[in-house]
C-alpha cells in the first residue's frame, strides 16, 4: 500500500505531463487532417477522392502499433530519423486523421441538401455556404463519436512508451523495474487512465448537453 500511495501522483504527473497533452496534440492536428480527408473524399473529382480513400483505407487497415514502429524505427533505415515525441504525435495524428475523417464526412453528408440550396440562394459561394452554415452543423453530430475517438486516443498512447516517450505508462514501467512490483504498478496505471477516461466522459456530457442548447427539438 505503502508503494501505491508514493507512485500515485509520480505516475499521475505522467499522464498530466505526458499523455494528455501527446494526446491533445496529436487530436488537434489529426482533426485538421481529418477536416482536408473528409473533403477530399466528397471531391467529384475522382483522383482526388481516391487517394483520401487509400488514405483511410490504410489507416484504417494497419495497427497503430505497426504506423508507431514504421515511423520511428522504419524511416531511419531511409535516412529519416524522427525523435521518440515527434514520431508519436505523427503517428497518431495520422491514425486520428484516418479515423475521424470519415465521422467528419459522415456528419457533412448528414446535413440536409437544402442547407446547402438555401446558402446559394442568399449568394454563398461554396466554399462559405461550407464553413458558415455546413460545418457548424455538422461540428453538433460529429461531437459524440470524435469524443470518443479522443478518449480512445489518450489510452493509446500508452503505445508511446515503446518507444521511450515518458507518459503515464512509461512513469508505471520504471517504477515497476526499479520495485520488481509489476502486478501493483500496471494496475495502479489501468485505475488511473480509467479516472483519466471518467473526467473525459465527464467533458463529453456536458458539451452535448451545452450544444443541444442550440438544437431545435
Amino acid at each position: 500500500m505503502q508503494l501505491f500511495l508514493e507512485s500515485f501522483w509520480p505516475i499521475v504527473w505522467g499522464g498530466i505531463t505526458g499523455t494528455i497533452p501527446l494526446a491533445l496534440a496529436s487530436f488537434a492536428i489529426g482533426l485538421v487532417l481529418a477536416l482536408a480527408v473528409a473533403l477530399m473524399r466528397l471531391s467529384r473529382n475522382r483522383v482526388v477522392s481516391g487517394i483520401a480513400r487509400f488514405y483511410v483505407s490504410v489507416i484504417r487497415g494497419t495497427p497503430l502499433l505497426v504506423q508507431l514502429f514504421v515511423i520511428f524505427y522504419g524511416l531511419p533505415a531511409i535516412g529519416l530519423v524522427i525523435d521518440p515525441w515527434p514520431s508519436a504525435i505523427i503517428a497518431f495524428s495520422l491514425n486520428v486523421g484516418g479515423y475521424a475523417a470519415e465521422v467528419i464526412r459522415a456528419a457533412i453528408l448528414s446535413v440536409p441538401k437544402g442547407q446547402w440550396e438555401a446558402a446559394y440562394t442568399i449568394g454563398m459561394s461554396p466554399s462559405t455556404a461550407l464553413r458558415r452554415v455546413i460545418l457548424p452543423q455538422a461540428a453538433r453530430v460529429s461531437v459524440p463519436p470524435l469524443s470518443n475517438t479522443f478518449i480512445s486516443l489518450v489510452k493509446d498512447t500508452s503505445l508511446a512508451s515503446l518507444i521511450l516517450v515518458t507518459e503515464l505508462f512509461r512513469v508505471a514501467q520504471q517504477i515497476a523495474a526499479f520495485s520488481q512490483q509489476f502486478m501493483l504498478l500496471y494496475l495502479e496505471a489501468a485505475l488511473i487512465y480509467w479516472l483519466f477516461c471518467l473526467a473525459l466522459s465527464g467533458g463529453q456530457t456536458r458539451l452535448e448537453r451545452r450544444l443541444d442548447r442550440y438544437v431545435a427539438h
